[in-house]
């Protein structure tokens, strides 16, 4: 009993192999079914493990629906509320 406890918590920790680039339609779908506006949400080819959430002030149900999405397809999502830019 002790051991498949263990063994469901280590395949639950498992990663879910190499992330992949998703487009920009998949991703604009998934922003309009939690709420955002289109380009909101985006992927970096460089770095395809992390999902960005671009909107100033998002709400908790907003980053709530976008991490339930990315979770499973081994996605972190990164939440960027503002940049601010250095006066030259």
């Amino acid at each position: 009993m002790i051991v498949a406890g263990a063994l469901a918590t280590l395949a639950a920790c498992a990663t879910t192999g190499p992330a992949r680039l998703h487009t920009i339609d998949e991703l604009n779908a998934v922003a309009l079914r939690c709420g955002l506006a289109l380009g909101e949400l985006f992927q970096d080819e460089s770095e395809k493990r992390l999902l960005f959430l671009f909107k100033a002030g998002s709400s908790p149900q907003e980053r709530s629906c976008v991490t339930r999405w990315a979770r499973p397809r081994g996605l972190r999502t990164v939440f960027v509320n503002a940049i601010n830019f250095p006066e030259s």
